[in-house]
C-alpha cells in the first residue's frame, strides 16, 4: 500500500497535490510519503515481532535495520528512526547520517566488502551494534584496527550461501561468483580463529542473497543453510549469539509477480531458522522506501518521426535523476498527474534530455495522450532513485520533498547553477588574474 492516489482529478501524495509541489519546487522532483514509510516499517517489523520463534533469549524482537543505500535522505531516515527502526550502513557517511537522524549506534550495522581502516575505526569508536566482515583480509585489518584502539570488535561473518536471487543479475549478491561474503568452509574456520583473538568478538553469522526477490524459495534455501552453519559452529563449542539474514524482499513494480507479503516472509523465517536462541537481524531497504516515493517530471514536448510515426515523449527528468531503467532495464509505472478525462492513448518511447541513447525510460509504452507542459509521475521511485542521482551533463540534482498529511517540506533543495560551479574552484594558475599573454615562438 502507498499513499499516492487521485483526489479531485489530480494525483496526490497524502493530502498534497503533486501539481502544487511541482509549481512550488519545480521539476523534476522526488516526493516521499511519511505515512507510507511508517506503514511499511511497522508492518514488516510487526510481522516479525509476532513470531515467538524469532525472539531472542532476552525476549527481544528482531532488529530491523533499514538498508540506507536504498534512500539515505536525512528526513527519510529520521522518519524511520522515530518509528524505532535501526540502520544497515555501508559507509562512514551512512553511519554518520544514521546517527544524525537519531538512530542509536547500538542499532546500526556496518556492511560492505571494502571498509577502510578509518571507517572501521570510526564505527568501533561510535559503538555500533556490529560489523559484517566479508573476507579474511578484512578480518585481519579489523583485528589490527581494534588492537590499535585497545578495543574489542563485535562482528559477524557474512557467508556467501551459494544461493543467488534478485530482480536482475546486478542486484544478485548470494551467488557463488558474486563479490559478497565468504565461503562457508572458510567462514567457519575464520570464526574459530577469531574466537581466540584478544581484540575480536565473533558474535554470529550473516547472509544476504539479493534484492527485489519475489519468491521465498531461494530465501528459504539460504536460511536453511544458515541454520546448519549455526549448529555446526555450536557443535565446535563456539558461541553464536546473532543471526543476520539481510533483506531483499521485493516490492510490486506493477509489471512483476506480486511479492510475498511480510507476514508470509516472517512465517517462513520462523519455520526455517526460528528457535535458535539468537538475536535476529533483518535489513529491508527497497521494501520500506520504494513505494513511498515518486519522481514528478514535466513533458518538454512530443517528437513524432515523420518517416516512422514513432513518438518520443521527451521529459525534463533524465537518467541522471532516475538511473534504474538505464542500469537495470527497470520498469516504473508512469502516471499522468492530472487524471485523464478520456481513454485517448498513444504509444511512446519515454526519454530524457541527456545526451545518451541510454537515457530512455521505456520503449513502446502505451500511456494516456500527453502534451507539452503536462506532469507525469514515475511510481515506486523512492528506493535507488535520488540516492543514485548525479549531475551528469551538468544537470542539477533533483530536489527531494517529504509530505506529512497536508504539509510538505523540501528536504534536499535543488542546487543553483552558481552553487554547482562554486564547488569546482580553479587552481591559481587558471584564475583569470593569473593568465599571461602567450609568447610567440621564434
Amino acid at each position: 500500500m502507498n499513499h499516492f492516489d487521485y483526489q479531485d482529478g489530480e494525483l496526490h501524495c497524502e493530502g498534497v497535490s503533486l501539481t502544487e509541489i511541482a509549481r512550488e519546487v519545480g521539476t523534476p522532483v522526488y516526493v516521499y510519503s511519511s505515512a507510507t514509510l511508517e506503514r511499511h516499517y511497522t508492518v514488516f517489523a510487526g510481522a516479525l515481532s509476532t513470531m515467538p520463534a524469532l525472539r531472542s533469549p532476552k525476549e527481544e524482537a528482531p532488529l530491523v535495520a533499514y538498508a540506507m543505500k536504498a534512500n539515505s535522505n536525512l528526513a527519510v531516515v529520521r522518519t524511520l528512526a522515530l518509528a524505532g527502526c535501526g540502520a544497515d550502513t555501508v559507509s562512514e557517511g551512512e553511519i554518520r547520517k544514521a546517527m544524525a537522524a537519531g538512530i542509536p549506534a547500538e542499532r546500526i550495522v556496518f556492511s560492505g566488502v571494502g571498509k577502510t581502516d578509518g571507517e572501521m575505526a570510526f564505527a568501533l569508536k561510535a559503538g555500533i551494534y556490529q560489523l559484517n566482515v566479508e573476507s579474511r583480509p578484512e578480518l585481519d585489518r579489523l583485528a589490527r584496527v581494534a588492537a590499535s584502539l585497545n578495543m574489542i570488535a563485535p562482528f559477524v561473518i557474512r557467508i556467501n550461501p551459494g544461493v543467488g536471487a534478485g530482480g536482475h543479475a546486478k542486484i544478485t549478491t548470494g551467488g557463488a561468483k558474486d563479490k559478497f561474503g565468504i565461503s562457508a568452509e572458510e567462514a567457519l574456520k575464520l570464526y574459530a580463529e577469531a574466537s581466540a583473538h584478544r581484540n575480536l568478538a565473533p558474535v554470529g553469522i550473516a547472509c544476504h542473497i539479493g534484492s527485489q526477490i519475489t519468491d521465498l524459495t531461494p530465501m528459504q534455501a539460504a536460511f536453511s543453510r544458515m541454520r546448519g552453519w549455526v549448529e555446526a559452529l555450536r557443535a565446535e563449542g563456539l558461541s553464536v549469539e546473532r543471526l543476520d539474514l539481510g533483506g531483499g524482499l521485493g516490492v510490486p513494480y506493477f509489471n512483476q509477480p506480486t511479492p510475498p507479503n511480510p507476514a508470509d516472509f516472517a512465517e517462513m523465517a520462523a519455520l526455517t531458522v526460528g528457535n535458535l536462541g539468537v538475536r535476529y537481524t533483518f535489513e529491508p531497504g527497497r521494501l520500506i522506501a520504494a513505494n513511498a516515493g515518486v519522481l514528478v517530471s514535466r513533458v518538454v514536448h512530443v517528437h513524432e518521426r515523420s518517416d516512422s510515426g514513432q513518438k518520443f515523449l521527451v521529459l525534463d527528468a533524465a537518467m541522471n535523476d532516475l538511473l534504474r531503467p538505464a542500469l537495470y532495464d527497470a520498469y516504473h509505472d508512469i502516471r499522468p498527474v492530472v487524471q485523464p478525462a478520456n481513454d485517448d492513448a498513444e504509444i511512446y518511447d519515454v526519454v530524457g534530455p541527456v545526451c545518451e541513447t541510454g537515457d530512455t525510460f521505456t520503449r513502446d509504452r502505451q500511456l494516456p495522450r500527453l502534451r507539452a507542459g503536462e506532469l507525469v509521475a514515475f511510481m515506486t521511485a523512492g528506493a535507488y532513485g535520488a540516492v543514485m542521482g548525479s549531475e551528469y551533463n551538468s544537470r542539477p540534482l533533483a530536489p527531494e520533498v517529504l509530505v506529512r498529511d497536508g504539509r510538505f517540506a523540501v528536504v534536499r533543495p535543488r542546487p543553483s547553477y552558481d552553487e554547482m560551479i562554486a564547488r569546482e574552484p580553479l587552481p591559481q594558475w587558471l584564475e583569470p588574474k593569473g593568465l599571461r599573454p602567450r609568447v610567440a615562438l621564434a
